[in-house]
């Protein structure tokens, strides 16, 4: 049986650590020094990498490492990430620690982001920054639309998906979820319980795609809630779908 468990790494990311006996892999270590220490202190052997795209807090211990280990590391298929030693695409799929892990494209954020979906023994997805709990990442080299898209590839995943994004933003997130949609019963039962998580000095996540679709605005685009709350606050002026993720994630940017 394969465990899941983050370790944190500087302010804010998780460093996503997938065991099965002694054996261990990582997802995105921006950071090398918490991943070596967990490794030291639980007797764990590094079999691989997982990366998700290129930003520096999710390889910057990718070299480090690997080298250390001579493991592997899968992740985009882009050139500028030094270390990969197999490149991923849409629609690959590699098996570790007894897991097989689907590779979907999921471009905007950046343009080489992929996900890492298990649909067995229980379905869970590594996101990176496309899906955060309560949110989304930044648009920073595609489209509106592409991370519109992209979202809702995700978002067709089974309800009971476990999400596993890359950072503790949840609290921020769901802050701007509420002016969003001040009237949504679930997000304001979630923000309780999620504080009350934070209180205690606890994850928010993973959480469900099932939640995301519920409380989160980026997945909600589409719906006539979402659309009727915008239109009770002055913002909507675009009533498609990609226009209303814009104005939301617009919105966010400037939160």
């Amino acid at each position: 049986m394969t465990n899941i468990e983050p370790i944190q790494a500087f302010t804010d990311n998780y460093i996503w650590l997938l065991t099965n006996g002694s054996s261990a892999v990582v997802v995105d270590p921006g950071d090398p020094a918490p991943v070596a220490a967990t490794l030291a202190d639980r007797g764990l052997t590094l079999s691989g990498i997982i990366i998700t795209h290129h930003h520096f807090d999710h390889v910057g211990g990718l070299e480090t490492l690997a080298s250390q280990w001579e493991c592997p590391v899968w992740g985009p298929d882009n050139p500028a990430i030094n270390g990969i030693t197999h490149a991923l695409s849409d629609g690959d799929s590699v098996t570790l620690l007894g897991l097989e892990l689907q590779v979907m494209g999921v471009p905007g954020h950046t343009l080489d982001h992929i996900a890492f979906y298990a649909a067995s023994p229980e379905p869970v997805l590594f996101c990176g920054d496309t899906l955060f709990a309560g949110g989304c990442g930044r648009v920073f080299e595609g489209t509106f639309p592409m991370m519109r898209q992209s979202l809702n590839k995700l978002a067709a995943l089974p309800s009971e998906t476990r999400v596993y994004c890359a950072h503790e933003y949840t609290m921020a997130n769901l802050a701007f979820a509420r002016a969003v949609e001040p009237a949504n019963k679930a997000l304001a039962q979630r923000e309780l319980d999620d504080a009350a998580r934070r209180e205690r000095g606890l994850p928010t996540v993973p959480s469900t795609l099932a939640m995301e679709r519920a409380t989160n605005p980026f997945l909600r685009a589409g719906t006539q809630e979402l659309r009727d709350a915008l239109a009770a606050s002055d913002r909507l002026s675009d009533q498609s779908d990609d226009g209303v993720f814009a104005t939301v994630r617009s919105w966010k940017d400037n939160f």
